[in-house]
């Protein structure tokens, strides 16, 4: 069996709201393989999107153990989960989060000189990939001018351009209609296998998480296989 890209093992986390501490995760254990799709669901404020973050490194474990494409992520600087973010890791959110004064190719080529790519191959891949969303038409074009979809689409180009080991989608299709999430999704499903990344997608939508490999429901801080309260 190949070594896990992701794992976590008795992950903690909790958050200080007032005078009051709330847990957000009790304990998550969880291995993704190489080329595995896997969908985490549950209610609103579970603790999906921290889940996320924590494998990122864009948060910090309380107690437990993160590896994320080899990276002790729990114990490494920020400088190194900075650069697991710009190299090995992409990230689609909900909001797409496009940087409104770059045009649509600049958006794309962004992650790649972050991780400095050499300027002569940045333009191919660019293009590449802007071809691949259906969008070479748009290339010099402003997010503003784009549609919720075609937005959603140049988002998850930034997240693979650099070719990462694990993508994480945070509610990747919850600002779109149910047509551009279908084509978020085969697209998501397209770019995994030629990029040959693993997939963490949080999500509400039994749409989406059809798309994946395997689908785990986050219940009281905890990671389950079957949906709580579901019948056997």
């Amino acid at each position: 069996m190949p070594e896990p890209v992701v794992s976590l093992r008795e992950v903690h986390k909790s958050v200080r709201e007032g005078a009051t501490v709330r847990t957000i995760l009790a304990g998550v254990d969880l291995d993704v393989a190489p080329g595995e799709a896997v969908a985490i669901l549950g209610r609103s404020g579970s603790g999906k999107s921290t889940l996320l973050n924590l494998i990122a490194g864009i948060d910090e474990v309380d107690r437990g153990s993160v590896h994320t494409a080899g990276l002790d992520v729990a114990a490494a600087g920020e400088r190194a989960r900075a650069a697991l973010r710009a190299t090995r890791v992409g990230f689609v959110f909900q909001a797409f989060h496009l940087l409104p004064t770059l045009t649509v190719a600049e958006n794309v080529a962004l992650p790649l000189e972050l991780a400095r790519v050499p300027t002569a191959a940045i333009a191919p891949r660019t293009a590449e990939l802007l071809a691949r969303i259906g969008l070479a038409d748009r290339a010099k074009a402003f997010p503003d001018v784009l549609s919720g979809g075609e937005q959603q689409r140049v988002a998850v180009a930034r997240a693979v351009a650099p070719r990462p080991a694990v993508l994480l989608c945070d509610e990747p299709t919850g600002n779109l209609d149910d047509a551009a999430a279908a084509t978020v999704l085969e697209l998501l499903a397209s770019v995994r296998r030629e990029v040959g990344c693993a997939l963490v997608l949080v999500t509400h939508s039994q749409q989406a998480a059809a798309f994946c490999d395997r689908r785990l429901w986050l219940d009281g801080g905890v990671l389950h296989a079957a949906r709580p309260g579901a019948r056997p």
